[in-house]
């Protein structure tokens, strides 16, 4: 598995009608961004799929290569992306998953006379109990 932190190199090649076109050396991988924000943005995220699909076919994850090895033409900007699997996790894995509980009933019904939100307070609870702060 690659650490969960790194910061890959990446070439942005000015594009004639606005924005950059994003060549990412290590996965052989192009992408573009609407300014240079975006294309950063833009190359981050591929670079966070690209890793994920490797992990999900056992395929070896490239080290990032050294900037000073990657040759540009002229106008070519290189600069590095940073990526970090954690919170690229944290991101697709936050859907939402269906659980069922068992309560007392005398529990639920002063719950709902309340109107308690169920799930919020379990979810509190669960961050509470494993010290997370999401």
């Amino acid at each position: 598995m690659v650490n969960k932190r790194n910061a890959y190199p990446v070439v942005l090649d000015p594009a004639a009608e606005g924005g950059y076109i994003v060549t990412v050396p290590d996965f052989e991988i192009h992408t573009h961004g609407d300014d240079l924000a975006d294309a950063l943005y833009m190359a981050q995220d591929a670079i966070e799929m690209m890793v994920d699909y490797l992990e999900g076919e056992d395929s070896p994850i490239p080290a990032p290569s050294d900037i000073h090895t990657i040759t540009t033409i002229n106008g070519e900007l290189k600069t590095y992306v940073l990526i970090d699997l954690d919170e690229h996790r944290r991101k697709i894995e936050s859907r939402i998953i269906l659980k069922s509980v068992t309560i007392p009933s005398w529990l639920n019904i002063r719950a709902e006379e309340e109107g308690i939100n169920f799930s919020k307070t379990l979810q509190d609870a669960l961050k509470a109990k494993l010290g997370v702060e999401a």
